[in-house]
């Protein structure tokens, strides 16, 4: 079964990724940066793709911008950060129509990355330096954005699980950035760091959609960038826990929040990588996973149970909300279910359900071209080559026993709980 055939093509500076698909009825473009994470420049990163996109030299304000969007037959244009493993990615996506299902017979795509170019290449500067009111404007939002974590509980419990659990590495660092730094950022600083990642980057270009490789060649030629040998991060050696860290947060909160962390010491593009996604498949990433059945239903300790995996730095959280009273008795059985597992106490019904849980939850993901940017996006970050295929048949290939070998490899590492002010002075 084919998805997409993707072409890789190295230009000058960055990679141009074509991915001929019949499957959409648009195209799409996505423009990822990437970086290591690091203190000094998380926050300017995260401001940077929204200061971009709000304004370039030829549209210089948010609504002439957003109108030239419209007459594209109304194209979408989105930024996006994301943390994936200790990198930083900013992304920029532009959808928009194919113009073989339009009467117009001008090249949108062509105008789509003449459009990408401009927000890129041309922004909207004055000696050096960003549109004051802009960058003031999305420092306010910005500001605003890292604010809502603390507001929603759920998400502030997983940032606060891997500060605690990750002390001392970058991964500790949230994409977002940090509150206290966004007011020291000028209009200046923030241009010299945008000088410095398109300069220092490893840029990609995704063009996703019924298209032909030599016309996206040739309408890419006017994309410049400098050569560069782009940062890479040496993270293969895996820390080794010393001691588990407990740790208890008490806020005015109804519900706990019990977050708990794991070291699996194997990442993206390890052998037994398949075997670990099957592992986390059976152990909670489903609603029919062994954390799902015995913490939430079985056991009514929870009002959600799941486990996550970041495949990039090799880390599992567990994440569920309970009652103060049940915590004892729900990291017992959360335990016990990952030591079933260390003893291969699952059935070949479980693998078979996780495997076509997996497949059909990857395939679904395809079904977007943002999608299935993100699954061939795992190549660029662990310097891998495989396309949804391979990722399909590695699943199926998993045996019991290897999954067994994955679960020995992983140790418990934090255990995080946010809860009430009942029983402190607080609560008075």
């Amino acid at each position: 079964m084919t998805v997409a055939s993707e072409i890789i093509i190295p230009k000058n500076g960055f990679n141009l990724h074509i991915v001929k698909t019949k499957k959409y009825k648009t195209n799409t473009l996505v423009w990822k940066m990437k970086a290591p994470l690091e203190e000094k420049t998380v926050t300017l990163r995260a401001l940077l793709p929204n200061v971009l996109q709000s304004s370039t030299k030829q549209y210089p304000t948010t609504t002439a911008l957003r109108s030239y969007l419209d007459d594209l037959y109304g194209a979408g244009f989105y930024v996006d950060l994301a943390k994936k493993g200790e990198y930083h990615v900013m992304s920029f996506t532009v959808d928009i129509a194919n113009e073989k299902f339009l009467k117009d017979s001008t090249s949108l795509l062509q105008r789509a990355i003449d459009f990408l170019a401009e927000v890129l290449l041309n922004p909207n500067v004055e000696n050096n330096s960003f549109h004051a009111e802009t960058v003031e404007k999305e420092k306010r939002t910005l500001k605003q954005r890292i604010q809502s974590i603390y507001d929603d509980k759920m998400r502030y419990s997983s940032v606060r699980l891997v500060e605690e659990m990750c002390k001392g590495e970058p991964y500790a660092l949230d994409a977002n950035g940090i509150k206290d730094q966004v007011d020291s950022i000028t209009a200046s600083s923030l241009y010299d760091y945008y000088v410095k990642a398109l300069n220092e980057d490893e840029l990609d270009l995704y063009i996703i959609g019924d298209i032909e490789e030599t016309q996206v060649e040739d309408f890419c030629k006017e994309l410049h960038f400098s050569n560069r040998t782009p940062l890479q991060i040496e993270n293969r050696n895996n820390i080794q826990v010393k001691e588990p860290k407990e740790i208890k947060e008490r806020q005015d909160v109804k519900q706990g929040k019990l977050n708990i962390g794991y070291r699996t010491h194997i990442r993206f593009g390890d052998d037994d990588y398949f075997a670990l996604q099957m592992f986390n498949g059976v152990f909670g990433g489903f609603s029919h996973s062994k954390l799902f059945i015995n913490v939430r239903e079985k056991a009514s300790l929870a009002y959600y149970a799941a486990s996550r995996l970041d495949s990039h730095k090799g880390l599992m959280m567990v994440m569920s909300g309970i009652e103060a009273q049940n915590y004892d008795q729900a990291i017992t059985i959360i335990k016990e279910q990952l030591e079933a597992m260390r003893k291969g106490d699952f059935s070949d019904q479980e693998i078979e359900q996780t495997k076509a849980v997996t497949n059909n939850q990857l395939l679904e993901t395809t079904d977007t071209s943002r999608g299935l940017v993100e699954i061939l996006y795992h190549n660029v970050i662990g310097k891998q080559n495989l396309t949804v295929k391979d990722w399909l048949e590695n699943i199926n290939k998993v045996t019991k026993e290897e999954i067994v070998n994955a679960a020995a490899k992983i140790e418990l590492d934090t255990i995080y709980f946010l809860t009430g002010l009942e029983g402190t002075d607080d609560a008075k």
